[in-house]
């Protein structure tokens, strides 16, 4: 064996070493918590097999944190993916500036979670708040946002609309950039308009990309937990407590660490059960 070959299989074991350690590990960990009862990470463990599963499963929290989740995500995800692939054709014309504004439209994407959503809690804040400043300027007395269930799922969602659409707007745009100018101009001769060119050839060519993003964004904001802890702890009522989060209430706040395990290993399986079914009926590598 080479010395050159050595050296890449030693960088491959390192890898894999590192990925076990930091990923494999505490997700084994984690299954593991989900079939024991503690009172904390470092109480002496029970072993109760499937009950914490059992409880999980007949607690009416679960079912709506469930539902929950699912209105956050597909709100979300829809948003993103229908503003990202509008602002993409947008900024892949050719006009002055236009580099410059490509980078201002990614700005909200590489801005922290924690800076966004305590900047978004101080201007939509009912007391001090710039935005009900402009509500009593307009003749509003009071814009009480967290205060009603409906109001708060709907800003979580816009805010997480404002900061991860300019990751879909990127991988757009990139795909726009690789259709090839020849099929516009064949569909222009053959009489297409921009409406069906958007349809019969736009859409068609970035269907692998799309696929690709919707995949990713489903993952990620069926797990979000950071955006909506930060800005309303799942409140009010509960109205904005998905998995996630009570999840992390569970184990942390009620220190039941057994059954907030069992929460994190459902949704790990939901999301395992998704992607099958995503890959079953829609698969990347499929023809036109």
């Amino acid at each position: 064996m080479m010395r050159g070959d050595r050296v890449i299989y030693a960088i491959f074991i390192l890898a894999f070493a590192i990925t076990a350690l930091l990923i494999f590990y505490p997700a084994y960990h984690a299954v593991e918590l989900s079939f024991q009862h503690r009172k904390s990470l470092v109480s002496a463990p029970e072993w109760v097999g499937l009950s914490n599963y059992a409880h999980v499963l007949r607690m009416p929290e679960f079912w709506s944190a469930l539902g929950r989740g699912v209105i956050f995500s597909a709100g979300s995800i829809i948003l993103q993916l229908s503003l990202g692939l509008g602002l993409a054709i947008l900024l892949d014309r050719k006009l002055p500036g236009m580099a410059v504004i490509r980078g201002l439209s990614v700005l909200p994407y590489l801005l922290p979670t924690v800076v966004v959503a305590l900047t978004f809690r101080w201007m939509l804040d009912g007391s001090t708040g710039i935005v009900s400043h402009l509500a009593q300027a307009l003749g509003y007395s009071h814009v009480a946002w967290a205060d009603h269930p409906v109001s708060a799922m709907i800003t979580v969602i816009g805010i997480s609309v404002w900061i991860w659409t300019p990751f879909v707007t990127l991988a757009c745009l990139a795909g726009l950039q690789s259709i090839p100018e020849e099929l516009y101009e064949a569909a222009r001769i053959d009489g297409a308009g921009a409406w069906k060119r958007f349809l019969h050839v736009t859409l068609p060519q970035l269907r692998s990309v799309i696929l690709v993003v919707l995949l990713l964004r489903t993952i990620w904001m069926f797990n979000k937990f950071d955006i909506i802890w930060l800005m309303t702890r799942g409140g009010p009522q509960q109205a904005t407590e998905h998995l996630p989060v009570l999840s992390y209430r569970l184990a942390f706040e009620l220190y039941d660490v057994g059954k907030g395990a069992a929460i994190s290993t459902i949704s790990f399986l939901i999301l395992s059960g998704l992607i099958v079914l995503y890959f079953r009926f829609f698969p990347l590598d499929q023809k036109d």
